[in-house]
Protein backbone atom coordinates (compact mmCIF):
# COMPACT_ATOMS: atom_id res chain seq x y z
CA UNK A 1 0.00 0.00 0.00
CA UNK A 2 1.35 3.42 -0.99
CA UNK A 3 0.17 6.66 0.62
CA UNK A 4 -0.17 9.50 -1.89
CA UNK A 5 0.33 13.04 -0.58
CA UNK A 6 -1.06 16.30 -1.91
CA UNK A 7 1.94 17.26 -4.04
CA UNK A 8 1.77 13.99 -6.03
CA UNK A 9 -1.87 14.66 -6.88
CA UNK A 10 -1.14 18.27 -7.80
CA UNK A 11 1.84 17.44 -10.01
CA UNK A 12 -0.26 14.76 -11.74
CA UNK A 13 -3.27 17.06 -12.20
CA UNK A 14 -1.50 20.29 -13.10
CA UNK A 15 1.46 18.88 -15.06
CA UNK A 16 3.39 22.02 -14.10
CA UNK A 17 6.63 20.14 -13.49
CA UNK A 18 7.38 17.65 -16.25
CA UNK A 19 9.65 15.37 -14.25
CA UNK A 20 7.36 15.18 -11.21
CA UNK A 21 4.28 14.85 -13.43
CA UNK A 22 5.74 11.75 -15.09
CA UNK A 23 6.70 10.20 -11.74
CA UNK A 24 3.22 10.81 -10.32
CA UNK A 25 1.53 9.64 -13.51
CA UNK A 26 3.48 6.36 -13.33
CA UNK A 27 2.25 5.66 -9.78
CA UNK A 28 -1.38 6.35 -10.74
CA UNK A 29 -1.14 4.35 -13.97
CA UNK A 30 0.36 1.36 -12.16
CA UNK A 31 -2.42 1.50 -9.57
CA UNK A 32 -5.09 1.75 -12.26
CA UNK A 33 -3.56 -1.38 -13.82
CA UNK A 34 -3.57 -3.23 -10.49
CA UNK A 35 0.21 -3.20 -10.00
CA UNK A 36 0.05 -1.36 -6.68
CA UNK A 37 -2.48 -0.09 -4.16
CA UNK A 38 -2.85 3.58 -3.27
CA UNK A 39 -4.42 5.31 -0.33
CA UNK A 40 -4.75 8.91 0.77
CA UNK A 41 -6.60 10.88 3.43
CA UNK A 42 -9.44 13.34 3.55
CA UNK A 43 -6.91 15.94 4.70
CA UNK A 44 -5.03 15.50 1.40
CA UNK A 45 -8.25 16.10 -0.54
CA UNK A 46 -8.88 19.26 1.48
CA UNK A 47 -5.31 20.39 0.79
CA UNK A 48 -5.89 19.89 -2.94
CA UNK A 49 -9.02 22.05 -2.65
CA UNK A 50 -7.15 24.71 -0.67
CA UNK A 51 -4.12 24.86 -2.99
CA UNK A 52 -6.26 24.99 -6.14
CA UNK A 53 -8.44 27.78 -4.74
CA UNK A 54 -5.90 29.90 -2.88
CA UNK A 55 -2.60 29.41 -4.69
CA UNK A 56 -3.82 28.72 -8.23
CA UNK A 57 -7.00 30.83 -8.04
CA UNK A 58 -9.18 28.13 -9.61
CA UNK A 59 -12.94 28.67 -9.73
CA UNK A 60 -15.33 26.63 -7.62
CA UNK A 61 -16.73 24.73 -10.61
CA UNK A 62 -13.27 23.68 -11.76
CA UNK A 63 -12.23 22.60 -8.27
CA UNK A 64 -15.42 20.57 -7.84
CA UNK A 65 -14.79 18.86 -11.18
CA UNK A 66 -11.21 17.97 -10.18
CA UNK A 67 -12.35 16.57 -6.83
CA UNK A 68 -15.16 14.56 -8.45
CA UNK A 69 -12.66 13.10 -10.91
CA UNK A 70 -10.33 12.10 -8.07
CA UNK A 71 -13.20 10.45 -6.23
CA UNK A 72 -13.96 8.39 -9.33
CA UNK A 73 -10.47 6.85 -9.17
CA UNK A 74 -11.60 3.66 -7.44
CA UNK A 75 -8.03 2.33 -7.36
CA UNK A 76 -7.27 4.88 -4.62
CA UNK A 77 -8.52 3.99 -1.16
CA UNK A 78 -10.12 7.08 0.38
CA UNK A 79 -11.63 6.91 3.87
CA UNK A 80 -15.12 8.43 4.04
CA UNK A 81 -15.23 8.63 0.23
CA UNK A 82 -19.04 8.79 0.15
CA UNK A 83 -19.20 11.57 2.75
CA UNK A 84 -16.59 13.60 0.87
CA UNK A 85 -18.36 12.92 -2.43
CA UNK A 86 -21.66 14.20 -1.02
CA UNK A 87 -19.84 17.23 0.40
CA UNK A 88 -18.34 18.03 -3.01
CA UNK A 89 -21.82 17.81 -4.53
CA UNK A 90 -23.18 20.32 -2.00
CA UNK A 91 -20.12 22.54 -2.44
CA UNK A 92 -20.59 22.57 -6.21
CA UNK A 93 -24.26 23.55 -6.06
CA UNK A 94 -24.38 25.78 -3.01
CA UNK A 95 -22.89 28.87 -1.37
CA UNK A 96 -21.18 26.77 1.30
CA UNK A 97 -17.44 26.19 1.21
CA UNK A 98 -16.12 22.65 1.11
CA UNK A 99 -15.29 22.51 4.82
CA UNK A 100 -18.83 23.45 5.81
CA UNK A 101 -20.28 21.08 3.23
CA UNK A 102 -18.20 18.23 4.64
CA UNK A 103 -19.18 19.05 8.22
CA UNK A 104 -22.84 19.14 7.21
CA UNK A 105 -22.71 15.71 5.57
CA UNK A 106 -20.55 14.29 8.36
CA UNK A 107 -23.02 15.53 10.99
CA UNK A 108 -25.87 13.93 9.06
CA UNK A 109 -23.94 10.65 8.82
CA UNK A 110 -23.64 10.70 12.62
CA UNK A 111 -27.42 11.19 12.86
CA UNK A 112 -27.09 14.45 14.75
CA UNK A 113 -30.32 16.25 15.54
CA UNK A 114 -28.83 19.69 15.97
CA UNK A 115 -26.01 21.69 14.41
CA UNK A 116 -24.60 24.53 16.49
CA UNK A 117 -23.04 27.28 14.40
CA UNK A 118 -23.20 31.04 14.01
CA UNK A 119 -23.20 30.58 10.23
CA UNK A 120 -26.82 31.07 9.13
CA UNK A 121 -26.29 29.55 5.68
CA UNK A 122 -24.86 26.40 7.21
CA UNK A 123 -27.59 26.22 9.84
CA UNK A 124 -30.28 26.62 7.17
CA UNK A 125 -28.71 23.88 5.04
CA UNK A 126 -28.69 21.56 8.03
CA UNK A 127 -32.39 22.23 8.65
CA UNK A 128 -33.21 21.62 4.97
CA UNK A 129 -31.52 18.24 5.11
CA UNK A 130 -33.30 16.77 8.13
CA UNK A 131 -32.92 13.01 8.49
Amino acid sequence: MIFVDTNYFLRFLLADNDKQHLIAKKIFTEAANGKNQLTTSIIVLFEIYWVLSSFYGKEKTEIAKVLKNLLEMKFIEIPDRSIFSDAVEIYSTNRLDLEDSFNLIFAKSQKTTSFKTFDRNLENEFKKRKI
